[in-house]
């Protein structure tokens, strides 16, 4: 099979298995990698999907082709390989599709010190290179090959972030969805003084009990529940790769990845006064208020990843937060991790004489859409042709990253899917009735220019 450029997305290589991505892509990736990061060693790590043993394997062996040794971290979270990344002071790669269904796997990349690579940091390099890779088996140079066990290690330093003796015997669910969090879940929380029932906690990459896609509603039924028929103070749902995670509070109502941002920034400016946080440009504007409020600089960024931990580098933030779930902290190498998200709410809630509803009631100040997508023929092009219509009704926007338009009592924001043809919508105002009101009144437009590019609406992410 030779290298599809289908499978190099924005900021990671996903496909399905085998048609997309095999076993002899994966080599040629390793080889190129090992070729672009020109290190002694390379981690590599993988999730629980069946296939990922194998396409690991061969990306390991692309590696040591390339004169590279390989250090195999086996199953971890993406995090965790984050977090081995800055410890050990290599690259790494991770072999995870995320949320994503079965059919799927991917690689997600690093520098050393948990950098990030993505298409203008890397990948175009490496998708070009990947095609100078030796046959299996010709290459003369062989790098070594050794296991490493950093689990212990990794559940320490996410305890680390938060204060352990002021935590209280909370009740808490965990969903792991047969994803990741499974592996990581316990041994983060075993020493700690919570009552934790974790759900699904078996890892099967086929998701037998649902998807492991926290963002989507439907996937927080089971958690739900749980918290509500055993009476917990806080549920958590984490994704495939357990980098992001959602809560549920004790009524099992959601909370945005945008209200845990403003909660999470609160905690870390009161360790840390005046600190630098950042937020991308979806979410709520609670999280800007919510930062002023507590004297730190709010710092408002792209979406994505790359985007967030360039700033970071850039402003030295100490943290920042995607409406999507993501956070990242500067003293996790700057990388993202949802488990030491919620090990900081739970600090929060340890100390507050309140439940998470009550201590969330200050940050719930606006209604907002949650992100509606139009599938569209040309992506750029629809929103190219966004902006001139309301250039044209002298509607003044940002086109930092697609199109936002402020109006001061609502907002919203229409920007290009980096993985998919799709319009991405988010749409913020002060109440529910007036949120619907202008979705609607949005939608109308991005329909009028989708169906220019052959597109049709749909719901969900």
């Amino acid at each position: 099979m030779g290298l599809s450029d289908d499978v190099f997305k924005a900021y990671d290589i996903r496909g399905t298995v085998p048609d997309q991505l095999d076993a002899a892509t994966c080599r040629t990736v390793g080889w190129a990698f090992a070729r672009f990061a020109a290190a002694p060693r390379l981690l590599v790590a993988r999730d629980m999907r069946e296939s990922g043993v194998a396409l690991s394997a061969a990306f390991a062996d692309g590696v040591r082709a390339a004169g590279v040794d390989v250090v195999d971290l086996g199953l971890a979270s993406t995090d965790m390989l984050y977090f081995a990344s800055g410890r050990l002071d290599a690259p790494g790669a991770m072999f995870t599709a995320s949320h994503n269904p079965p059919a799927y796997n991917g690689i997600k990349l690093c520098l050393a010190g948990a950098r990030p690579v993505g298409q203008d940091t890397g990948l175009r390099d490496i998708r070009s290179s990947a095609a100078d890779a030796p046959a299996a088996g010709s290459a003369a140079a062989r790098g070594g090959y050794e296991q490493v066990e950093l689990l212990d290690d990794y559940a320490t330093h996410v305890r680390s972030f938060v204060d352990v003796s002021r935590l209280r015997p909370l009740k808490v669910v965990a969903d792991t969805a047969n994803g990741m969090g499974g592996l990581v879940v316990p041994p983060v929380f075993g020493p700690l003084p919570f009552s934790v029932q974790v759900l699904f906690g078996e890892l099967d990459g086929t998701f037998p009990n649902h998807p492991a896609d926290p963002i989507q509603p439907e996937n927080l039924a089971d958690l739900k529940r749980a918290v509500v028929s055993g009476g917990a103070d806080i549920g958590l749902a984490f994704d495939g790769d357990a980098d992001r995670v959602f809560l549920v509070d004790e009524r099992a109502q959601p909370v945005s990845g945008s209200l845990t941002t403003a909660l999470v920034a609160t905690s870390m400016l009161e360790k840390h006064p005046g600190a630098t946080i950042l937020y991308n440009l979806i979410c709520s504007k609670v999280v800007p208020e919510t930062i002023e409020e507590h004297g730190g600089v709010p710092v408002r960024t792209r979406v994505g990843h790359s985007f967030i931990k360039q700033v970071m580098a850039e402003t030295g933030a100490l943290f920042g937060g995607e409406h999507s779930g993501h956070y990242y902290f500067r003293d996790n190498y700057r990388a993202d991790s949802g488990i030491i998200a919620a090990l900081i709410v739970l600090e929060m809630l340890s100390v507050a004489s309140v439940p998470l509803s009550e201590l969330l009631r200050p940050y719930r100040r606006f209604a907002d859409s949650g992100e509606i997508n139009t599938v569209v023929g040309d992506p750029p092009a629809a929103v190219e042709a966004l902006g001139s219509r309301l250039a044209a009704q002298g509607i003044s926007v940002d086109s930092t990253d697609g199109i936002t338009a402020d109006f001061g009592d609502w907002w919203f924001n229409v920007r290009p899917s980096n993985t998919e043809p799709l319009l991405r919508l988010n749409v913020e105002a002060a109440t529910q009735e007036e949120c619907d009101t202008h979705v609607a009144e949005v939608l109308d437009m991005v329909g009028d220019v989708a169906a220019l590019s052959g597109g049709t609406r749909s719901a969900g992410r």
